[in-house]
């Protein structure tokens, strides 16, 4: 109805089909928000794999992936046994082969695996999943590979992100939060897939016979309404064309560079303070740290006095049942130093607590 507007948001979908070496056929969509976006993508996986039988389908995640990738095969109408849960590895990335033995174990006990789900930076940790042995696996498994980079995707306009992201390219659905990594409003999200049609049989009626819809040509764009959820959607694509027509792919790059610079400096400095253990190296923007001899509740009330400042915010999680404080360098205004006043109130609040010995 407007071609206009259309051929907009498609030049946005192409150019990062482009970004992330997908082929000139790939497309895609620009949705609410990762949670519309992997329902998407699930959903073209369970009808290109499975048809309309669900029965002992089956696809596989870590216990890191965002829960509202349990939450779409919920909506798609999975039992929570069809949800395999593989191991992961002491740096929180997915254990291949031991998905690779789950995926054997349940085909012989007569089940259907159809997906396997690799994560390019969990919400909890920041940690990539190992994509080109995820992508080796489905070639050799037959499962329909989806990766979930809705908070980390971004990175690929980096050289460092797109060295962590090696495989990606081999994707059949991909998923990317631009109001994460491009730093725009709410409401703005990615989906895109190796082959269009698949995702538009998806999601197609099973009567194609509407009279009100009759009119409604097929033409050289694509027509978004056949490749969602959405029959009405509003246009989403001047978000994401007109700051990159303002500013450049390379003041997007210069800025998640400086993220993953911040990320860097703060692990080194955060590890520096006494009583203070911090996680892995950030692969992305995410640094998660604790105070071991506090416990579990320490690190609880260390946050809640962090926060209560008003100088900076910390948000928690919990990894292998231990409380941990997160830091996520993703805004466009964050710089150098706010990341040090950051670590000043945390080396203070550390030190009020006598180095994390007050329980």
């Amino acid at each position: 109805m407007a071609p206009g507007l259309v051929a907009v948001e498609n030049s946005v979908v192409e150019w990062l089909a482009a970004e992330f070496g997908l082929p000139a056929s790939a497309g895609g969509n620009i949705t609410t928000g990762g949670s519309m976006a992997n329902l998407s993508g699930l959903l073209a996986a369970r009808h290109d794999r499975l048809g309309d039988d669900l029965a002992g389908g089956t696809v596989y995640l870590t216990a890191q992936t965002n829960h509202c990738v349990p939450k779409a095969m919920r909506i798609m109408g999975f039992p929570a046994s069809a949800i395999r849960t593989v191991p992961s590895t002491p740096d929180l990335r997915m254990d291949v082969e031991a998905a690779r033995s789950m995926i054997r174990a349940d085909r012989a006990a007569g089940l259907r695996p159809f997906c396997v789900l690799a994560t390019a930076g969990t919400t909890s940790t920041g940690a990539v999943d190992p994509i080109a042995a995820v992508a080796d696996l489905a070639a050799r498994e037959d499962l329909w590979l989806h990766v979930d980079a809705a908070y980390g995707g971004f990175f690929q306009l980096t050289e460092r992100g797109r060295r962590g992201f090696e495989g990606v390219e081999r994707a059949d659905s991909l998923v990317l939060d631009p109001h994460k990594g491009m730093f725009l409003p709410y409401g703005t999200g990615m989906l895109l897939v190796r082959d269009p049609a698949v995702l538009a049989r998806s999601h197609a009626l099973f009567d194609d016979d509407v009279p009100y819809l009759q009119d409604l040509a097929a033409g050289e764009l694509p027509d978004y309404a056949e490749l969602g959820i959405e029959r009405t959607r509003e246009f989403r694509g001047l978000r994401m064309w007109l700051p990159l027509r303002l500013h450049g792919v390379s003041a997007f790059r210069e800025a998640l560079d400086e993220k993953l610079d911040l990320a860097a400096h703060a692990h080194r400095e955060l590890s520096a303070i006494p009583g203070v253990v911090c996680g892995p190296p950030p692969e992305l923007s995410t640094v998660v740290f604790s105070v071991p001899a506090a416990g579990n509740r320490g690190n609880q009330v260390l946050r809640e006095r962090i926060n209560a400042r008003a100088e900076a915010f910390f948000s928690s999680t919990a990894v292998g049942g231990r409380y941990l404080l997160r830091m996520c360098v993703l805004s466009v205004r964050t710089h150098a130093g706010h990341v040090d006043d950051a670590v000043r109130v945390v080396r203070e609040e550390v030190q009020r607590m006598g180095g994390g010995t007050n329980r």
